[in-house]
């Protein structure tokens, strides 16, 4: 909940310094607890200093961060700036308290769910008030009072509805809540560096004012040399529009834009711009009906256009190293993708819907991103063989995760303190042939993971594990497969030993019960025989030279 030091540094310092604000008394701002839905945006070089270490968490990395950022901002320690700053952002202290009371940021899945059921919910009520309306009056009933009777039922009808929906109301007033923390806090930095600018422009000596003016001069120059390559860009449109050109390299041309003119060159099957300056890419993409082929790795994109899904014979998509914080819904429409790379951007989520269509895809890269959670479809890819998602923010995996039968490689390392355990049906991916587990914190293996008999490289480093032990660990792959195997059969047999014991116990209860029964049936015959008058029906001799 509390900014992250890498993208809000002079943000975390103030609420750092404040213990009526910042996470501990201490002085100096600490990376232990860091908000993971904040996007990590690089700040200005001229006055945000560099990030402190992702592993400092103790008081020493606090105090060496604090001396960091004053080091590199002076002004920082002037008491008039900080109580400057600090006036500037009590509206984030108390929003963090709300949502720390609240509760954490819920998935995008979640999120998804419940709009689709208010959804639900709106459709049910519309058809239950159609219903109201056209219900016919009985004979007998006064049109007055059945007019009240159906506002009644409306009434009824509605508030019943509202009353449903207000649960998942609630989830997405606390994602908007959630969303709104995020635009405070990027607002509150600015706000900072505004006050800190003011600081340091009264302080300001003329040789600033000179390389401020040559580094004006310097991005004249690099724009002016950036709009040039365009100009090929525009001689290769009009050769290939009489030509059926099938691939076209635009890679490392420092390209701001593609021109609209890029759609109508129906014929190409390979499209390679990456390493460019691009910070959108045109709608006019969906006229590339024949594309197979998509590298706009190394980019400066923000958001993908909505066009993407009309790609029906897209097979290989990158778009990692750029700036994007969600995917459009509508990839999900490029069903013939093979390969899908979006690693390294600052995506929180995938879209809800990803794996139930795209059904075959093989390689899956989504690594070096901020994502919390999988969605549940994604178990739904049958076709996966390789799933990388390092260094990520993964609290877990879909409970399904086993049905991913065709997986053989599969990457979760450095998710760090988020990903702590593996569901059950682990054990179900009896295809996989690596797995890399490190840098996170895992105490035990699925009691499953025996069964995963293809499995030959692993790596479990930088984990707290104890199941199994680490003597067991250090001996290999094998080893391990070995000792969670027969675990798994201990494990089995107690279920199995148990449940014989219960089989018993209900045997030797059913036996005493029937025994029982006998016994008192016997005793109610025998009193009905002794109590009978002695001149009533005749008496069995047997039973009487036995009593």
């Amino acid at each position: 909940m509390d900014p992250n030091p890498k993208s809000f540094p002079i943000l975390s310092y103030v609420l750092a310094r404040l213990p009526s604000l910042g996470p501990g008394s201490k002085p100096g701002f600490s990376t232990s607890e860091v908000d993971i839905e904040q996007p990590a945006s690089p700040p200005s070089k001229s006055l945000i200093p560099p990030p402190a270490s992702s592993s400092s968490s103790g008081d020493p990395s606090s105090s060496s961060s604090a001396a960091q950022i004053e080091d590199d901002m002076p002004h920082l320690a002037h008491p008039k700036v900080l109580a400057s700053m600090t006036r500037a952002i009590s509206d984030v202290s108390q929003t963090r308290s709300v949502l720390k009371t609240l509760g954490p940021r819920p998935d995008h899945e979640a999120v998804d769910k419940a709009r689709a059921k208010l959804m639900d919910i709106e459709a049910s009520l519309a058809k239950q008030l159609e219903e109201n309306v056209l219900s016919p009056r009985p004979s007998d009933v006064d049109r007055l009072e059945w007019r009240a009777h159906l506002s009644e039922r409306e009434n009824e009808c509605r508030k019943a509805a509202e009353k449903e929906k207000q649960v998942y109301k609630a989830v997405i007033q606390l994602e908007e809540m959630h969303d709104a923390y995020e635009r405070l806090l990027k607002e509150a930095e600015e706000r900072l560096v505004k006050i800190y600018r003011q600081a340091e422009e009264s302080a300001a000596t003329a040789t600033a004012t000179e390389e401020s003016d040559e580094n004006a001069a310097a991005e004249d120059e690099v724009v002016e040399e950036d709009e040039e390559p365009n100009e090929d860009v525009i001689g290769l449109l009009h050769e290939a529009s009489g030509k059926g050109v099938e691939r076209v390299n635009l890679s490392g041309r420092r390209l701001r834009f593609l021109p609209e003119a890029f759609g109508r060159i129906r014929s190409l099957v390979v499209l390679d711009v990456s390493s460019n300056q691009l910070e959108f890419i045109p709608d006019s993409i969906a006229g590339l009906e024949n594309l197979e082929e998509l590298n706009a790795a190394s980019n400066l994109l923000e958001i993908l256009p909505d066009s993407i899904g009309l790609l029906q014979k897209l097979k290989f998509l990158n778009v990692s190293g750029n700036k994007l914080v969600a995917l459009p819904d509508t990839i999900c429409h490029c069903r013939s993708l093979v390969e899908l790379d979006v690693s390294f951007n600052n995506l929180a989520y995938l879209p809800t819907n990803i794996g139930y269509e795209l059904v075959f895809l093989q390689k899956l890269s989504i690594q070096l991103n901020k994502i919390r959670s999988l969605p549940s479809s994604v178990c739904e890819m049958k076709s996966l063989q390789s799933l990388d998602a390092h260094f990520n923010e993964l609290h877990g995996l879909p409970s399904m995760i086993g049905k991913l039968t065709s997986l053989e490689i599969l990457n979760l390392s450095s998710n760090f303190s988020d990903l702590t355990e593996l569901p059950d049906t682990f054990g179900d991916l009896t295809n996989l042939k690596e797995l890399d587990l490190s840098n996170n914190q895992i105490h035990a293996l699925p009691d499953t993971f025996g069964r995963l008999d293809n499995l030959t490289k692993l790596n479990l480093e930088q984990n707290p594990l104890v199941i199994p032990p680490a003597e067991v660990v250090k001996e290999g792959v094998e080893a391990i497969k070995v000792f969670m195997a027969k675990r798994w059969l201990d494990i089995l047999v107690e279920e199995e030993r148990k449940s014989m014991l219960e089989m018993q116990e209900q045997t030797q209860t059913g036996w005493l019960t029937r025994s029982t029964s006998w016994l008192k049936n016997y005793v109610t015959n025998v009193s009905e025989y002794l109590g009978s008058p002695r001149g009533g029906s005749p008496k069995d001799p047997f039973l009487d030279q036995q009593l």
